[in-house]
């Protein structure tokens, strides 16, 4: 690390926005200091939690921050989506303290894109010398691993030639292949796939409900209200944990602004259900969503196909859906691969990790392929 100096920061707040969102870039809000602070200053990710930042930074030689990486201190492996459980226990079973962990992510947000964030004006070899300081900070502080997850193709590529091992995941992802309309979109699909969307939104519309999607500072607190509603009424159905606090939607409006999208179905003036949506540069992000009540296909229509409508309008080139469905298939919403990268310091575990990752990956690219022949798009080219 000749050149540089390495630093962790126990608070996104303490680095300066500038600089941080210098690093960052503007094309995935997600790794922004307004969402990454939302996070920490509502209470979301906090050591009580078991999210301790800990986020690093690289300074050149004249002391200017050129590189930095959201990074936390786990003390479990919840919020990540990318699972890691069953190497935890088996390293326990051998003696081993897997926990605490080095954790550089988004909290409780599968959502792909860059995480080891460089200026754009940094030397050739910064993003790897970033990777090359996680691995550090993973020794000096005597951990058993640190992880990269849901990182860019590029991250993975550079942490690999450094001796991270990669891991792939599937996710669903829509892609605009220039439609002017939600009928142009339907239109490249067969037939009988084309049927059963059209039937569905039918249906949908067909219930009494009213749809729109606000943004930004149109979101009141007591929209906000229903929404956290929703939220925990799926988590609660789910049997999960509701990780996110309730000002943490009213902090994203205020620092994310007309990038949050939030698709709303009322009933009379009474919301029922929401789909929490964030914006990037060319692409729309599907979080969460919720509802109090059972209507047909709502949840298709709010989350999928009123994307859908929002990307085409807007002239974005893609609507990420996230992980598990393959419901999603049938909607438009194609596989594509995830990546992740992880440093396993113990030789044996690293072994055994490296085992288990090559065979996963080639169940997960065999997976992908035979899902891909669910496509629902027409094979006429």
């Amino acid at each position: 690390m000749t050149g540089w100096t390495v630093s962790l920061h126990d608070r996104i707040g303490s680095l300066p926005v500038s600089e941080w969102d210098a690093c960052a870039g503007d094309g995935n809000p997600f790794v922004s200091h307004a969402f990454l602070s939302a996070i920490e200053d509502s209470g979301s990710a906090t050591p009580e939690t078991g999210w301790l930042p800990q986020h690093v930074v690289l300074r050149d030689e004249a002391g200017h921050l050129v590189a930095t990486a959201p990074t936390y201190l786990k003390a479990h492996s919840y919020g990540e989506y990318v699972f890691d459980q069953g190497w935890a226990r088996a390293f326990e079973q051998a003696g081993g303290d897997y926990y605490p962990k080095l954790q550089t992510a988004v909290p409780f947000s599968p959502v792909p894109g860059p995480r080891l964030l460089v200026r754009p004006d940094a030397p050739n070899g910064t993003k790897a010398a970033l990777g090359q300081a996680l691995a550090q900070v993973c020794g000096e502080l005597a951990l058993s691993s640190a992880h990269v997850t849901f990182c860019s193709s590029e991250d993975a590529s550079v942490l690999t030639e450094g001796g991270w091992l990669p891991r792939l995941g599937l996710q669903y992802h829509w892609h605009n292949r220039g439609y002017g309309s939600f009928e142009d979109f339907l239109g490249a699909l067969a037939s009988r796939k084309r049927k059963v969307l059209r039937r569905e939104r039918r249906d949908a519309n067909a219930c009494g409900l009213t749809f729109r999607a606000v943004r930004g500072a149109e979101i009141t607190e007591a929209l906000w209200d229903a929404f956290f509603v929703f939220y925990q009424a799926t988590v609660d159905r789910k049997w999960g944990s509701a990780y996110l606090t309730r000002p943490f939607f009213s902090l994203l409006s205020e620092r994310l602004g007309d990038r949050i999208v939030l698709m709303v179905a009322e009933q009379g003036n009474r919301p029922v259900a929401g789909a929490l949506n964030l914006m990037g540069a060319d692409t729309l992000y599907g979080r969460n969503w919720g509802c109090v009540g059972e209507w047909p296909f709502l949840h298709f229509e709010l989350c999928y196909y009123r994307a859908i409508d929002f990307a085409i309008e807007h002239g974005l080139a893609r609507v990420e859906a996230g992980a598990q469905g393959e419901h999603k298939i049938q909607r438009g919403y194609l596989p594509a691969l995830t990546h992740s990268a992880h440093w396993i310091a113990h030789p044996a575990l690293k072994r055994a990790v490296t085992h288990f990752l090559v065979a996963e990956r080639q169940g997960v690219l065999a997976e992908k392929t035979a899902l891909m022949e669910l496509s629902p798009y027409r094979q006429d080219g």
